[in-house]
């Protein structure tokens, strides 16, 4: 086990070992970013819908980049993380229905 999150549903979200190697061998730009992942699933900027009933946590990351982390919540006490990415593309996901967005900051 690398980690767990709290998810804004209060589910503990596992980021398991196998899931790590599998995010950091199709994503190497995320090697070290362990407690990213974690930390976007406790502190996204967004979540939106997933393909079918997973999940989508999205955080604005580094040199204007998002970090998204799929997860699914098979129940109210746990979770698993599917994999995570990085991308500057965010039309597609800003189609997507939102559940939850974090409240804007006024100044």
């Amino acid at each position: 086990m690398i980690g767990v999150a709290e998810s804004k549903n209060g589910v503990p979200i596992r980021l398991t070992e196998e899931r790590w190697y599998h995010i950091i061998e199709h994503h190497e730009d995320l090697a070290g970013y362990a407690h990213e992942i974690l930390d976007t699933i406790e502190n996204p900027d967004l979540i939106v819908e997933g393909w079918l009933d997973e999940l989508l946590a999205i955080r604005e990351w580094r040199r204007s980049r998002h970090l998204i982390v799929v997860y699914k919540e098979t129940s109210k006490t746990d979770g698993f993380v599917i994999t995570a990415y990085s991308t500057k593309r965010m039309t597609s996901l800003r189609r997507r229905k939102v559940i939850w967005q974090k409240p804007s900051q006024s100044t």
